[in-house]
């Protein structure tokens, strides 16, 4: 638990004010005896309650006799006694009400700081929702954009799609790879593919078939973080064939044929 957050919610000055649960004083009571600093902020709390209700109570309340006694013997009658006994009752009383009015002060204060605190709280909370609603728009129109970019790139009529099939070590594996020789630029969607081992990595290759000589085109290094799978490679290679094997992080000099994953031929295509 965070303390300092703790010591800012507002519970400390409910439980000077004693507004809390039977529960809930047993909670604060376990943090005054666990934490130090949560004794030291209920002490100071206490201290600035008794600091303002001893502000607003009345002064001087001590009565001097001397005045009244002597008063009793010029008179010395009975209604002036009564008097004087009002005059104490009286003063007792505001006293009495001075005291009540300052409780009633510091409990108002008290829910007022807790109020406060709870609205900044609130506004916070708002203020943080409104930045991520945003950031959460921003990239949803983002990412629509792409998909309207790469749709229309792989609409193109001078595009070659190559299908690449699954091979024996995972015969259910497939993928696809779109060429555009104008630009050197392929897109590979690499759904059809399982997830690498930890420690593996997928890597593509560029092949020429008379005699067979592999290309590296790159390792596939967030495949697993890639929602989409669609990746975007370079390639200046004149490519007769496509492959994808698994090979240790950070890619091999040649591909590992043991571990080859999809095969397609540019050849193939209709």
């Amino acid at each position: 638990m965070d303390i300092h957050n703790y010591i800012n919610s507002g519970i400390l000055e409910l439980y000077v004010a004693g507004a809390l649960s039977p529960e809930e004083n047993k909670e604060v009571y376990a943090m005054m005896q666990k934490h130090p600093e949560v004794l030291s902020e209920v002490l100071q709390i206490e201290a600035a309650v008794l600091k303002l209700t001893e502000a607003t109570a009345p002064k001087n309340t001590v009565l001097d006799f001397n005045p009244i006694a002597e008063k009793i013997r010029q008179e010395n009658t009975e209604s002036k006694v009564i008097n004087m006994k009002a005059e104490r009752l009286r003063t007792s009383w505001l006293s009495v009400t001075g005291w009540a009015a300052a409780v009633i002060l510091g409990i108002g204060l008290l829910w007022s700081i807790q109020e406060n605190t709870a609205l900044q709280s609130k506004i916070s909370h708002s203020e943080t929702d409104k930045d991520f609603l945003e950031q959460q728009i921003e990239i949803a129109n983002s990412d629509l954009k792409e998909a309207k970019n790469l749709i229309t790139i792989l609409r193109d009529k001078d595009m070659l799609a190559i299908p690449l099939d699954g091979q024996a070590i995972y015969p259910e594996a497939y993928a696809k790879v779109y060429w555009d020789k104008t630009s050197n630029n392929m897109y590979l969607d690499a759904q059809g593919l399982p997830e690498p081992p930890k420690g593996k990595v997928y890597q593509v290759w560029s092949l020429t078939l008379n005699p067979l000589t592999p290309t590296s085109l790159g390792t596939l290094d967030d495949f697993v973080s890639d929602t989409n799978k669609i990746f975007t490679i370079e390639n200046a290679n004149a490519s007769e064939a496509f492959g994808i094997t698994l090979e240790p992080a950070g890619g091999s000099d040649a591909p590992t044929l043991e571990q080859l994953y999809a095969l397609g031929t540019v050849a193939s295509v209709s």
